[in-house]
């Protein structure tokens, strides 16, 4: 973000990016509890701002690592086992809609592996950037767009699939950029449901000032002002998610 501020404390309409998204998460009623994986110098913070919350589920702050997958492993560690489902978001999509948790729940129950995705409307190359300047690859193939998810969350699993393929990946020391990643290493497959366009993560500059027009379209809907019209689409077939 090139900011001092971690970009899940950056504030949209003064609030931080961290309590919107989890705003969102709290508002389906089938998440029961829910745990805050992040920096140690960040624990005091976001539990200062949760403390001004009037979530249902209890909320707890858990001390991450540096990488996506160190703090989901340090949360997981935190779920009891009988536990039926998993779920995992990131802090920063803050405009996930409670109807897109809830579908992904539900597919995350029929097939124990579930997440969020949104077809890539671009044309996808393979490339490769061995002997080249960093800005500069070359194209190994094209990849058919039909194939190709774009990633997002929440990403939905049952908890003993989930924690087997977290402990997998610690024995055989494989990282990996999402969970999905990590199950469909033990060769489980990982169905897709669709995600939206608004479901942003947000990491650079632009995003931000993308995030604040989405929040004050969703604002100026929620007042009786000019709505907003979402995306719709499809995403054909089952298949494993896409990295």
């Amino acid at each position: 973000m090139g900011a001092e501020t971690p970009k899940q404390f950056l504030e949209l309409d003064g609030v931080p990016i961290v309590i919107l998204s989890l705003r969102r998460i709290a508002s389906c009623e089938l998440v029961t509890d829910i745990i805050v994986a992040t920096r140690g110098d960040g624990i005091a913070k976001i539990q200062a701002a949760i403390s001004g919350e009037k979530f249902s589920q209890n909320v707890r702050v858990v001390k991450g690592g540096d990488t996506r997958q160190e703090s989901v492993a340090a949360a997981l560690k935190e779920v009891a086992a009988e536990t039926e489902l998993v779920l995992v978001h990131d802090a920063v999509r803050p405009f996930v809609k409670k109807e897109q948790i809830v579908r992904v729940i539900e597919e995350a129950r029929k097939h124990q592996a579930a997440i969020l995705g949104i077809p890539a409307m671009d044309t996808v190359k393979e490339v490769k950037r061995a002997s080249l300047p960093e800005d500069v690859a070359l194209i190994t193939g094209t990849i058919p767009r039909e194939r190709v998810v774009l990633a997002q969350t929440p990403q939905v699993f049952k908890t003993k699939l989930l924690k087997d393929a977290f402990a997998r990946a610690e024995a055989d020391g494989v990282s990996a950029s999402d969970e999905a990643g990590l199950v469909e290493r033990l060769g489980h497959e990982v169905v897709v449901v669709l995600g939206s366009e608004r479901n942003i993560k947000i990491t650079k500059p632009a995003d931000m000032e993308l995030a604040k027009f989405y929040l004050e379209r969703e604002q100026a809907a929620a007042s009786g002002g000019a709505g907003s019209v979402a995306g719709s689409g499809s995403i054909s077939g089952k298949g494993r998610a896409a990295k």
